[in-house]
């Protein structure tokens, strides 16, 4: 997985540099093949804007935008609307394989 991080009109610092990337090391738990984790953050009038851009194989690229008065308060809310969505994403894949009540054979008496 390679993770990507950008900041305009920020300085990115070693604590924020190594906080987003422990953050997006959590991701791999729910086994989805992710290629690429981007992530872009960018200073703004009032506060601070990221977006996190998460490349899943087969399947649509999970993008989310968060803007908060604090750059540290986005960044964790944008990562907890990110696990939020590819735990959607991951029942979705595991419901998919799952067997149907349609499939179960009723009990013989």
């Amino acid at each position: 997985m390679n993770v990507k991080i950008r900041a305009k009109d920020i300085t990115l610092n070693d604590h924020l540099r190594s906080h987003i990337e422990t953050a997006v090391e959590e991701f791999t738990k729910y086994q989805l093949d992710i290629t690429t984790v981007n992530v872009a953050l960018a200073a703004q009038k009032k506060g601070a804007s990221v977006e996190f851009d998460v490349h899943i194989a087969h399947a649509q690229p999970v993008v989310i935008n968060q803007t908060d008065d604090s750059l540290d308060a986005a960044i964790d809310l944008g990562l907890e609307r990110v696990l939020k969505a590819l735990r959607r994403l991951h029942d979705k894949v595991i419901e998919k394989n799952a067997s149907s009540v349609k499939d179960l054979e009723p009990l013989a008496e």
